[in-house]
């Protein structure tokens, strides 16, 4: 059974993991789009219309498609990069998945996240416009974490929406990042209202965050220059 339906699982994983890259642009994809109740065909097309996949490492270059099979990712684009594997890697040789939506004037530069929960891991999609510092929408998932704790990462969409208008830098240029407070947001900048009784998940994204979007910087800042 698990030989006949590898094939259909692996396109139905494929698929969910798009759809959580869309859904942190849902706002931004239209009033009446909801992601979640997208085909899979509405999912695909809107990939191969809209969406560029680029993978890049630490210091700002593009990993040639050649180099990304060569490390035993079959099909040689974004999606098929294993976040899992890459994360134990040091940051110096990770493949960065990140996604580019031209369906707008303007493109939008979502980066795939993945960190440690409480149980297990976390991930999640930060998706910034082209200033490369506004945050313009996210989505997260996690894996065994507690219902209405560190599960509200997911199932609150008051979480992923608090995201929005956020900045990664300050005023000044220096890297801040975006993080969960304990006891509430005091900085509405830079700061998210910490989910009450979920210490140790906030922890974890908020290591995910700051090393993460940080592990962007040098390729964003070639393409301002």
């Amino acid at each position: 059974m698990y030989t006949g339906l590898k094939e259909i699982h692996e396109e139905n994983e494929a698929i969910f993991n798009k759809k959580s890259i869309l859904f942190s642009i849902q706002e931004e994809l239209g009033d009446n789009v909801a992601v979640l109740e997208m085909t899979n065909d509405q999912v695909s097309e809107i990939f191969n219309s809209d969406i560029e996949q680029l993978v890049v490492d630490f210091k700002g270059n593009i990993i040639s498609q050649e180099k990304i099979i060569s490390a035993g990712y079959v099909g040689g684009k974004a999606e098929n990069v294993d976040l899992s594997k890459e994360k134990k890697k040091s940051i110096e040789d990770r493949f960065l998945p990140l996604y580019i939506y031209k369906g707008k004037e303007k493109p939008l530069y979502i980066m795939t996240l993945k960190g440690s929960g409480l149980w297990d891991e976390v991930s999640g999609n930060i998706a910034i416009s082209n200033d490369f510092n506004t945050i313009v929408g996210s989505s997260f998932d996690h894996v065994g974490e507690t219902p209405g704790m560190g599960a509200e990462i997911k199932d609150n969409p008051n979480f992923r929406l608090s995201f929005v208008g956020k900045k990664i830098y300050d005023e000044s240029g220096n890297y801040r990042s975006v993080q969960l407070k304990k006891g509430g947001a005091s900085d509405p900048v830079h700061e998210i209202d910490g989910i009450t009784a979920a210490t140790l998940t906030g922890d974890g994204v908020n290591i995910m965050l700051k090393k993460g979007i940080k592990s962007y910087e040098a390729y964003f800042k070639t393409i301002k220059n």
